[in-house]
């Protein structure tokens, strides 16, 4: 790890904490994270940084416990089964913490592109993108006008209906590392289809993430396509 490494993810915790704290007195945030409150005090209000195996302690262990737990009081479901997690999504400086949490927690390649489907998974998208210094690009249902060339992926789901996603060709360029984003994965079919767009491309994928899963079938079929970590910062069954 190089210093500017070390510099972002001891930053990276540093936003952990400051989050958790929001909701929590210092002898609340002591037992949740094992840490002494005097330096928690001192962590919080930037009067010192933690150490690096500290930091990344924080951000691995406890904030991906912390941000499940935070994701899990937001989402919603209704009596068919829908997800509501516009509480999240609409969330920037929440889905910010939420991508060194995901990038230290499964180990991502760092993607040349950060890949999502129009439109919820953008926000996410952004912040991965972001946290990555890497490209944005999100497949959308319809063509754009003024693009020429598009890579195509269409799949007909069980229900009989054709769905297709379109990824103007410029965006990803062979030999680009790709991380697939999403905001929620049940059926996987969505994923499959941005997958396919990646490979049409003739890029690596290296990794898929999403903040939701429901159940575990989506993960098994992206497992099933790629050698690559995939990810979920909470599963509901």
């Amino acid at each position: 790890m190089n210093r500017a490494e070390k510099a972002a993810l001891q930053l990276q915790a540093v936003a952990v904490l400051r989050t958790l704290k929001e909701t929590r007195t210092y002898e609340e945030l002591s037992t949740l994270t094992g840490l002494p409150a005097g330096d928690l005090n001192r962590y919080v209000n930037g009067h010192v940084l933690p150490g690096a195996d500290r930091a990344r302690e924080v951000v691995s262990e406890v904030g991906r416990d912390a941000l499940a737990d935070e994701l899990v009081a937001r989402v919603a479901f209704d009596d068919e089964g829908y997800v509501d997690n516009s509480e999240v999504v609409f969330d920037q400086s929440f889905l910010d913490l939420v991508a060194p949490v995901a990038a230290e927690t499964f180990e991502f390649a760092s993607p040349d592109v950060v890949l999502t489907a129009a439109t919820d998974g953008i926000t996410l998208g952004a912040a991965m993108a972001s946290f990555f210094d890497a490209r944005l690009a999100y497949a959308k249902k319809s063509k754009e006008t003024a693009v020429e060339e598009f890579i195509e992926s269409r799949q007909r789901l069980a229900s009989g209906i054709e769905l297709t996603y379109y990824l103007p060709r410029r965006a990803i360029e062979a030999g680009d590392t790709v991380l697939v984003v999403d905001d929620l994965i049940r059926s996987g079919e969505t994923q499959e289809l941005l997958l396919d767009i990646a490979l049409q491309a003739d890029a690596d994928v290296g990794g898929v993430f999403t903040l939701i899963a429901v159940g575990d079938e989506g993960m098994r079929r992206a497992r099933e396509i790629i050698d690559a970590p995939v990810g979920a910062l909470t599963t509901f069954e």
